[in-house]
């Protein structure tokens, strides 16, 4: 499929006003191994015909490969070659607006001086009327040092502001919340943990992101402790709930009870760690996990796992699920009859869900299908608009089986950009802060303006 693709480019072609030529240039495309996207057609005359087609590739080589093709195709030249993903990212992807036109002297006056005094004098007088009168109730921290970024690895916090940029991006297109990118040049959990409490006043909640594992567990512990605001790990707590909503619908559609079978997570990670803790919650049982590293198998047992092996998971698990960033890992000769299989790590699954399916799994899929855009904007959403101080587990699980029950007949998860899933995800997480006596506003549904 065209977006498991690594590379996109726009290619603008002219093809001679003759029949055959257009597609045997789509024929060309595919026989170099490429995908192709959307075409849309720019200008068109008696002689010729000018279009847009999107291109997918593995990688740079694989799209000389193709552009090598579509210009030796008879009749058309290869006019241009766009990177519309870097044309997008140029100057950044979200800005600072103002909400009202400044076009007098009397607005003036009324935004600023003198009339900004009298609302921090009151504001001073009650903090908590900075919620009314300033941005602070819809400003979310997106924190970030850089060291775990998608599948990059350590980049660096510069390199990671695009990724940051798309979250504030997401966050305020589907519920209206304002996402600030906070890039960190330290990897020293102090220092983190201090520039976070420092700057924490400005911000309604603190999603931290792309924090590498194991110092992002202390990093988020500590935060929590320190903060009456929300404090989130993306990375562990939204793929924890959109893997669980997953899970719920793929055990639904296979007729397995989770609270019943036994469960392997292979990878104990940021990612790992918190969908195996969320799975014990959830079904009262222990998880089998396995992984390289000691620490990770110390951590996951202090949390109530069960240390295990791949191949032991492999051979008495119904459910499995992998979070390695290791591709192939999983060999099709491991995977029992009937197993449900969720392989996650991103590009590249731990088997694909075809070779799983053929070697017996009874569902499988990858990391393709659960995004963790379903859960992070909708949990903020919830929480800033009950001021809940933190997030729970309640809460968290109110929002897996929201995403789950969303989840359109033949689907394993909604539209990742349905605004009304989220909507709902933001009142379930919303109701359940009430239910548990941790709202300390009355609710008001968000609506967008």
């Amino acid at each position: 499929m065209a977006w498991e693709r690594k590379l996109m480019r726009t290619v603008r072609v002219r093809n001679l006003q003759r029949r055959g030529v257009l597609a045997n240039l789509l024929t060309a495309i595919s026989e170099a191994g490429g995908d192709i996207g959307s075409i849309n057609l720019l200008t068109e005359t008696s002689q010729s015909v000018v279009r847009d087609i999107t291109v997918y590739a593995e990688d740079e080589a694989h799209m000389d490969r193709i552009l090598a093709a579509m210009r030796a195709n008879s009749g058309t030249q290869v006019l241009q070659v766009r990177d519309e993903v870097l044309e997008l990212h140029q100057k950044g992807k979200i800005a600072i607006r103002s909400r009202y036109p400044i076009d007098s002297l009397a607005t003036l006056r009324r935004v600023y001086t003198p009339g900004v005094a009298d609302v921090c004098r009151r504001i001073a007088a009650d903090p908590s009327l900075a919620w009314t009168y300033t941005s602070i109730s819809h400003l979310i921290a997106i924190v970030t040092d850089g060291t775990a970024v998608l599948g990059l690895g350590d980049i660096g916090p510069l390199a990671a502001m695009p990724v940051m940029e798309g979250k504030a991006m997401l966050m305020e297109t589907l519920v209206g919340l304002s996402g600030v990118p906070i890039l960190l040049n330290t990897r020293n959990p102090d220092e983190i943990v201090a520039t976070v409490c420092a700057i924490a006043p400005t911000f309604a909640a603190i999603q931290l992101e792309d924090i590498a594992a194991p110092r992002c567990f202390e990093i988020e512990e500590r935060l929590q402790a320190a903060l009456d605001i929300p404090v989130m790990h993306d990375d562990q707590h939204g793929t924890a709930v959109v893997s669980t909503a997953a899970l719920m619908v793929a055990a639904r559609r296979t007729g397995r009870d989770l609270h019943r079978s036994a469960i392997g997570q292979i990878g104990l990670g940021a990612a790992g760690n918190a969908i195996g803790k969320m799975l014990m919650r959830l079904t009262g049982k222990a998880v089998l996990g396995a992984d390289i590293s000691e620490e990770a198998m110390s951590r996951f047992e202090r949390a109530g796992g069960q240390r295990s092996t791949l191949d032991e998971i492999m051979g008495t698990c119904d459910i499995v699920i992998a979070t390695t960033g290791v591709a192939g890992l999983i060999r099709p000769e491991k995977v029992r009859r009937g197993q449900i299989i969720l392989a996650l790590s991103n590009p590249n699954a731990e088997i694909e869900p075809d070779v799983a399916l053929a070697a017996g799994a009874a569902f499988a899929a990858d990391g393709k299908s659960v995004n963790n855009l379903l859960g992070f904007p909708g949990l903020f959403r919830g929480a800033v608009d009950t001021r809940a101080p933190r997030l729970t587990y309640e809460m968290l699980l109110a929002a897996a089986e929201t995403i789950a029950a969303h989840a359109p007949a033949g689907e394993l998860v909604p539209n990742p950009l349905d605004r009304q899933v989220h909507r709902a995800v933001a009142r379930a997480v919303a109701e359940t802060a009430i239910r548990q006596g941790l709202a300390r506003v009355e609710y008001v549904p968000y609506v967008e303006d």
